[in-house]
């Protein structure tokens, strides 16, 4: 081989190993952005699910009188929640909290994923502007 094709052949290697290293960067920030995108999704979920939880009649499951959207349950709105009363699934877990007829869903990445994702889902009413989504890249308070 000459010598100028010793320099492309190493310069070809370069290339592709800088491609490769671009590559693993890009879908690590993929995936991290995917599992954010998935956590507000199941949060919304949620929080849909709390609304029209209260806006059912006592009859059919509603809140009892004198409860609102920020009394719900995880058993409240059908979902298996452990004995913490914590809700996890394939993209997280989920801890509701309520204060003065406010419902707060906290979720964060699975622990398995290796992610630093949470987001916090604040339900104040049963109208859908009554929904604020936050997403963070802090570390869990709760697992």
């Amino acid at each position: 081989m000459g010598q100028q094709q010793l320099l492309l052949l190493v310069l070809g290697i370069v290339i592709v190993g800088l491609a490769v290293v671009v590559g693993i960067q890009a879908f690590g920030e993929n995936q991290k952005k995917a599992n954010a995108d998935a956590l507000v999704n199941d949060g919304v979920r949620i929080a849909s699910d709390a609304q029209a939880w209260a806006l059912k009649p006592q009859a059919f499951g509603g809140p009892a009188a004198g409860e609102d959207v920020g009394d719900a349950t995880f058993q409240d709105l059908g979902y298996e929640a452990s004995a913490t009363d914590v809700y996890s699934n394939l993209n997280g877990i989920f801890q509701l909290s309520s204060a003065a007829a406010q419902l707060t869903i906290d979720g964060c990445s699975a622990p398995a994923s290796g992610l630093e994702n949470t987001v916090q889902i604040v339900v104040t009413g049963t109208a859908p502007e009554d929904i604020a989504t936050t997403v963070d890249t802090a570390t869990c308070s709760f697992s």
